[in-house]
């Protein structure tokens, strides 16, 4: 028995010991235990949930829809700080194509041709709040830990690029499912938008494309960029670049019970349900136009209406707190119920409230009107135009013609889900009355793109992030009112600042940058290329 364990045993043993020597480090803590790869398919349903923008955060202040009353909860104020930082999303797009391509998908797959939406999706955001961003030397990890700074230019005519690309790989795939490999690579999972249709993606891909190019209506003369012909381009080829047909076609981020709640529910309704008021830019020009939206998305001043004995349907009950208020003076005014709240009824009672559109069928319509009225393309403006609004009004339960019941909440009551606590009331729609008024029917030149600009403004409350702000930005419209509430000097900030790690990280690179666009200060003040 000694002999065997000398000659068999311990030799096996000093074998394996030998062996595991030679294990480098990166094998020798590797825990087999747990998977060392992720699927694709798990890595695009990652970047979904962490793109979307969802409702009640900074976002709609700063796009003046919504307003904080109580500064423990925040402000009001434009004293930016850093933009969005997508990069560690951008790594995973990036990890997402490798694996893609690793398990059965062609050169052209699904992956690939979404990652390139992302791509640009993602880089253009960041660009658009900040100017000149890392992006052709980005996301190579340890081969290039100080990427240089691209300008905004080269950022937005890449995101283009990206997306005529991407749109063109999308229509292949969909005239061809099996011609671009074969296994996991090859097929679309987890998509929590689509529900994998390619076809809806491709839709997507151009209301961003056209997105895009309405930003860039003050370069619309630049030789590189080409956007009036870009957009014709589109518009002229529906075949090759088709586009958002309806509301079911939106990009939207849908709120399920257990898993995820609106971020208004019932739950938080009393800590927060007061702490927020409605902005009078908003509500404002909803009730210049007597824009019966007012009814579904806010509620009456109580004091108007329980002290002051107006109707709660009178459009002048409808009140918004200037953005530039003090915000003690704010604070005052909405416990003495001065002020409109956002409609307790849409927005509080239920766990799932409404989907978050991130890229939808109204702000194309209105995108696309506005393209022709600036002359990039023939078409009828004021039919895209039309069909924005009736798509907003929709999307409310608001009927062209007919009636609609309106719910507002009752002072004092005990439980923001029961029925019993709301009051009730029949609103009248027509919407050729509407839409007759002067300040609202279509026309064209400047005064017909104001009008398509609140329109869009009004559709995307609580939609879509940033847009709003980027379109006043860009335009003016609609007027954002500054005051001491919204700090920096009364002034609506231009850009949000670079990432802290930027100054510490890739502090040569970050310093260039800001000496070719601000004089070398990283001024929310300051003006990027595409405002010039």
């Amino acid at each position: 028995m000694k002999t065997i364990l000398k000659k068999y045993i311990l030799p096996a043993a000093l074998l394996l010991s030998v062996s595991s020597c030679k294990k480098s480090f990166n094998e020798l803590t590797q825990n087999t235990n747990v998977p060392n790869s992720v699927p694709a398919a798990l890595l695009f349903n990652g970047i979904l949930t962490s793109t979307a923008e969802l409702p009640d955060g900074q976002k709609e202040v700063y796009d003046q829809y919504y307003l904080y009353n109580y500064d423990y909860y925040g402000n009001n104020r434009y004293d930016f700080g850093s933009g969005d930082n997508y990069y560690s999303t951008l790594k995973n797009v990036t990890v997402m194509e490798q694996q893609a391509a690793a398990t059965g998908g062609a050169a052209i797959n699904p992956y690939e041709a979404l990652g390139k939406f992302f791509r640009a999706y993602l880089f253009s955001k960041m660009s658009l709040e900040m100017g000149d961003i890392p992006m052709t030397e980005a996301l190579k990890g340890l081969g290039n830990l100080e990427p240089a700074y691209d300008p905004q230019k080269t950022v937005m005519q890449q995101s283009l690029d990206w997306l005529e690309s991407a749109n063109s790989d999308l229509g292949q795939l969909i005239a061809n499912p099996s011609g671009f490999g074969t296994g996991e690579g090859a097929t679309l999972k987890n998509d929590i938008y689509f529900g994998n249709d390619l076809k809806k993606w491709q839709k997507t891909v151009n209301a961003l494309y056209i997105r895009l190019l309405v930003q860039l209506s003050n370069k619309a003369s630049d030789a590189d960029l080409k956007v009036p012909a870009r957009f014709a381009a589109i518009m002229s080829n529906p075949a090759k670049y088709p586009l958002m047909e309806s509301a079911a076609d939106n990009m939207q981020y849908t709120f399920v019970i257990p898993n995820n709640y609106y971020p208004m529910n019932p739950n938080n309704f009393g800590q927060s349900g007061s702490r927020k008021n409605m902005s009078s830019t908003y509500v404002g020009l909803l009730t210049s136009l007597k824009d019966p939206r007012v009814f579904v998305t806010a509620e009456p001043a109580r004091d108007l209406v329980d002290k002051q004995k107006q109707s709660p349907t009178d459009f002048a009950s409808f009140v918004g707190a200037d953005p530039g208020l003090d915000q003690g003076t704010m604070y005052n005014n909405a416990g003495l119920q001065k002020y409109s709240f956002i409609n307790r009824k849409r927005y509080y009672s239920t766990y799932t409230g409404e989907p978050s559109i991130q890229i939808g069928y109204p702000e194309l319509m209105f995108n696309i009107a506005e393209g022709i009225t600036r002359g990039w393309a023939v078409g009828s403006a004021e039919t895209f135009y039309q069909n924005g609004i009736k798509a907003s009004m929709a999307s409310y339960g608001i009927p062209e013609n007919g009636t609609f019941i309106a719910y507002f909440y009752r002072p004092g009551s005990d439980d923001i889900q029961a029925s019993k606590n709301y009051d009730a009331y029949t609103i009248n729609v027509a919407f050729n009355e509407y839409y007759n008024q002067a300040a609202v029917k279509y026309e064209t030149g400047n005064a017909g793109i104001t009008k398509i600009l609140q329109q869009k403004y009004i559709a995307l409350f609580r939609h879509s992030g940033l847009e709003s702000y980027f379109t006043y930005r860009r335009t003016g419209v609609p007027n954002f009112t500054t005051g001491p509430g919204t700090g920096n000097s009364s002034r609506i900030a231009k850009r949000f600042l670079y990432p802290n790690s930027e100054r510490t990280a890739n502090t040569k690179n970050y310093q260039s940058a800001l000496q070719n666009q601000f004089g070398g200060n990283d001024d929310i003040n300051g003006v990027m290329w595409i405002l010039k």
